[in-house]
């Protein structure tokens, strides 16, 4: 097993391995295994069949997919890429001496991944792979353009640049591509992974398996794009080009820009450095996640501390879910008796929307939980077990209040990330600025933003961008065909609120708190439809549907004319009570 080399967390390659090494395999947490030998190559080689046995008592999935060694074709390429989208990771390929399974892991990405990436990739793991140069040189010309530009050094252009591979990204990309195929797209995003972020207030519940929110980002990025793992440092609208932190410049017809947010830890005083540890925990965060289950099992008596930041933040429902979930736990376990919750909130009421406050605090009452609004966390002592808040009273006069606490589920202000705020596209308070229902920049007409990071006042959820995508590819469309925008959006968001286990208030809604339900049944009533949907369905929906560019009841309304720019109302109001 010395020979196993990580090409990515996805993927990770090895020499000739033993069906003994199955169960080492299986232990090491890889859920797939790839054979690349073919049969009878080299003596006392196992056979396919004996790997196979081996691979399936340790419950790994195992695939056969033989390659001569210096004969790899284009079918075997395409073969393996097909595979790679398919089947279960984190994966292990296998050959001799694993060159063959880096080889055709290389070409398999050579349309989306540059050269230079993917040969420095495959040089740490100890590959030399500069034979196979030209052939991923051609793969990855024939995906994009370049063209030279006056007074810079040559420069990529592309049709559409989309800066971020998240949720947004990839979803808008595939609707571009579903629309024309022939668009020359490319994705910047310096990450390799992409993760289904709904999904981890259920990892923190107990709920979800945190392998079920990660994907390699190459399997999320739309086929047809070309990915440039790079990040962006700045814009240059005026000259249609984006800077790349090495110094590069990428040309535009049509920028989109989506990063997503940013998660501020460090505005929390002696938070960041206890994160993961003292019982300090977040659902924020991949890696804290399991945790967050790890702390809410253990807990049987003493104080928990929920906590919101202020708006916006992503899923503004999220850290109420968290405080639903434990208590569930804790109140089917017997011990929510001996546990005090506390949620402390920034915001002046427990949901912007209030049709649905009525159903939550029924369940703020079955939970005996204590509401603090108009708190705002302030800082962490870990080690001490405490935390500060400040409080603001009805009259705006302000106080710190010190809490102790056994479990503290605590949740960052968020931001747009630097480049965004200093850059000529942001607002005032440093978010993309965009038209609210063509989601198109007021000052640059051939910029669009949606996800996250757009200032448009909608929830910032991933149910808001398989909405928001299929609008702004619409209209990217229509401003390259030298026309005017028609799709619009109209706010839709959604919140599926997991109030217990095996229900949820599907919370649907659009700019100023209008219900946008999907079904024709009451929103406000907690069912279990909405929970299936929730954590049956909706996984498959984001990775197979929406980041495929299958808009699954998406279709956007038209105007016949340009619309004019409006001010549409916030669509999920935390800052004061509306029944003042």
């Amino acid at each position: 097993m010395d020979s196993l080399k990580r090409l990515t967390p996805f993927i990770s390659v090895a020499a000739q391995l033993q069906p003994a090494d199955m169960g080492t395999l299986a232990a090491a947490g890889f859920r797939s295994v790839i054979n690349n030998r073919p049969d009878g190559e080299g003596e006392g080689q196992p056979s396919s069949a004996e790997m196979q046995a081996a691979a399936e008592a340790s419950g790994l999935e195992y695939h056969f997919l033989p390659v001569v060694s210096g004969q790899i074709g284009d079918g075997d390429v395409s073969a393996f890429g097909d595979l790679i989208n398919q089947v279960r990771g984190p994966v292990l390929a296998f050959c001799r001496t694993g060159t063959r399974s880096t080889s055709l892991w290389a070409l398999s990405e050579a349309h989306h991944l540059d050269p230079l990436t993917i040969l420095a990739t495959a040089r740490d793991a100890g590959y030399d792979l500069t034979g196979l140069a030209p052939r991923l040189e051609e793969r990855w010309q024939k995906a994009a353009i370049r063209v030279p530009q006056a007074s810079t050094p040559p420069t990529q252009r592309y049709d559409v640049l989309v800066v971020g591979g998240g949720a947004a990204g990839c979803a808008v990309s595939a609707s571009l591509l579903r629309r024309n195929p022939d668009l020359r797209i490319a994705i910047v995003e310096p990450r390799d992974q992409h993760y289904y972020q709904p999904g981890w207030t259920l990892v923190g519940g107990g709920i979800f398996d945190r392998a079920r929110t990660e994907r390699a980002m190459g399997r999320c990025i739309p086929q047809g794009a070309q990915w440039i793992r790079a990040a962006v440092a700045g814009f240059e609208p005026d000259q249609q080009r984006v800077v790349l932190e090495d110094g590069n410049r990428i040309g535009y017809r049509a920028l989109i820009v989506c990063p997503g947010l940013t998660l501020n830890w460090d505005a929390i005083e002696g938070l960041k450095s206890t994160l993961g540890k003292h019982g300090v925990t977040s659902n924020y965060q991949f890696e804290l996640a399991p945790y967050t289950w790890q702390l809410v099992q253990n807990l049987r008596q003493g104080r928990a501390l929920f906590t919101q930041p202020p708006m916006p933040i992503k899923c503004a429902g999220a850290p109420q879910k968290a405080m639903y979930l434990s208590c569930d736990w804790w109140l089917k376990e017997g011990v929510l008796s001996n546990i005090e919750v506390d949620f402390c909130s920034a915001g002046a009421v427990l949901f912007g929307v209030p049709t649905f406050v009525p159903p939550l605090m029924q369940y703020v009452d079955r939970y005996g939980a204590h509401l603090n609004f108009n708190t705002t966390l302030l800082a962490v002592d870990g080690p001490g077990h405490k935390a500060w808040f400040k409080q603001v009273d009805a009259q705006g006069n302000s106080q710190e209040i010190e809490k102790t606490f056994d479990f503290l589920h605590a949740v960052p202000p968020q931001r747009a990330p630097e480049f965004i705020r200093q850059s000529p596209l942001a607002n005032a308070d440093g978010w993309v600025e965009a038209d609210h229902e063509t989601l198109r920049h007021p000052r640059f007409g051939n910029i669009f933003s949606l996800g996250d990071v757009c200032a448009a006042p909608n929830a910032k959820t991933a149910a808001a961008v398989r909405k928001q995508a299929p609008v702004v590819a619409e209209n990217v469309l229509a401003v390259l065909a030298g026309k005017g925008p028609r799709a619009l959006y109209d706010g839709y968001g959604s919140c599926p609120l997991t109030v217990e286990r095996g229900k949820v208030v599907l919370a649907e809604f659009g700019y100023g708190g209008k219900l946008l339900p999907t079904f024709p049944l009451d929103p406000a009533v907690p069912r279990r439809l909405a929970w299936d949907l929730k954590v049956k369905m909706m996984p498959s929906i984001y990775f197979d549907m929406m980041l495929r560019g299958r808009e699954w009841l998406a279709e956007p309304k038209r105007l016949p004319h340009e619309p004019l720019p409006v001010e549409a109302p916030a669509a999920c109001d935390f800052g004061q009570d509306p029944r003042k």
